[in-house]
C-alpha cells in the first residue's frame, strides 16, 4: 500500500477551535486551513481573531470567527450551532481554550483562581464535548473527532504551576474516559500534549536567566516552536488516526524522558 499525503488531508472537513485568539489556537487555525479544512475560530472577543480570519480567507481557504466564552453554557451551544450553520456539521472539535493562574503555589492561589482555571481548562471540555456528541447523534452521523489540548505539566511535577498542572492532569484522564464512553457514538477522543513551546507568554520565562536550567531538561536541547506541533495536529485531525482514540500525543523534545 502506498502512503501519500492524502492520508493527512482535511479537504471537506469543518473544524471548530476554541481559544483561537492567540497562541496554539491562532496557529492551529492556519495549519488546518492549509490542509484543506474550513475552520471556525472561537474567542470571547471576535475582534482579536478578525485579522487571522482575514489572513486565512485571503489564501483561498474558508474561515469564520465566532464569539465564544467557554465558561458560559449558552455561549458554547450558540458557538457549535453557528459553526454548523457556517460550514456544515462539525467534523472535528478542538478544545484548546486554556488559562493559567500565574506562577503560584497552592498556598498562594485564591478560590477564584482555582475556579477560573478549572472552569476554562476542564469543565468547558466536558460541556463542549457533551454538546458536540449530542449534535453528532442528532444528526445521525457515523463519526466525530475531539482533540483536547493538554500539556506535559500533566506529567511533570514542578513548583508554581498549581492549579494549571492539576487541570491538565485531569484533562488527560478525562480524554481517556471520554474516548471510552464516546466510542459507541463513533467519536474518537485524543489529546495533544505540548512541552515547552515558545509563545508570547512563555517567552518571558523561557528566555529569562532561568533558560539554561529549563533547556537542560530537554534531551533535544531546545524549546519547541509552533511548527513542531503541525504534524501531530494533522495526524489527530485527519483520517490518518482513524484507529486512534484515548491517546495522548506528547510533543516535548523528549522532556518526559529526562530526569530534570
Amino acid at each position: 500500500m502506498r502512503i501519500t499525503v492524502d492520508l493527512f488531508s482535511l479537504e471537506g472537513k469543518n473544524i471548530a477551535i476554541t481559544g483561537a485568539s492567540s497562541g496554539f489556537g491562532h496557529h492551529f487555525a492556519g495549519v488546518l486551513a492549509g490542509a484543506g479544512a474550513s475552520v471556525v475560530l472561537g474567542a470571547r472577543r471576535t475582534e482579536k481573531i478578525a485579522d487571522r480570519v482575514n489572513e486565512i480567507n485571503n489564501t483561498g481557504a474558508r474561515a469564520v470567527g465566532l464569539s465564544l466564552d467557554v465558561r458560559d453554557e449558552q455561549s458554547c451551544q450558540v458557538f457549535l450551532d453557528q459553526a454548523e450553520e457556517a460550514f456544515g456539521p462539525v467534523d472535528v472539535l478542538i478544545n484548546n481554550a486554556g488559562v493559567e493562574a500565574g506562577a503560584k503555589t497552592y498556598t498562594m492561589i485564591e478560590e477564584e483562581d482555582w475556579d477560573a482555571v478549572f472552569d476554562t481548562n476542564l469543565k468547558s471540555v466536558w460541556r463542549l464535548s457533551k454538546m458536540y456528541t449530542q449534535a453528532v447523534v442528532d444528526g445521525g452521523r457515523a463519526q466525530g473527532n475531539i482533540i483536547n489540548i493538554a500539556s506535559i505539566t500533566a506529567y511533570r511535577t514542578i513548583k508554581g504551576q498549581f492549579p494549571y498542572a492539576v487541570s491538565k492532569a485531569a484533562l488527560v484522564k478525562a480524554t481517556e474516559i471520554l474516548a471510552l464512553e464516546a466510542a459507541r457514538f463513533g467519536i474518537r477522543v485524543n489529546a495533544l500534549a505540548p512541552g515547552y513551546i515558545l509563545t508570547d507568554v512563555s517567552r518571558l520565562l523561557l528566555e529569562s536567566e532561568r533558560s539554561d536550567t529549563f533547556v537542560k531538561g530537554i534531551p533535544m536541547r531546545r524549546y519547541g516552536e509552533f511548527d513542531d506541533l503541525n504534524g501531530p495536529l494533522l495526524l489527530l485531525a485527519s483520517d490518518a488516526s482513524h484507529y486512534m482514540t484515548g491517546s495522548v500525543v506528547v510533543v516535548d523534545g523528549g522532556h518526559l524522558c529526562s530526569e530534570l
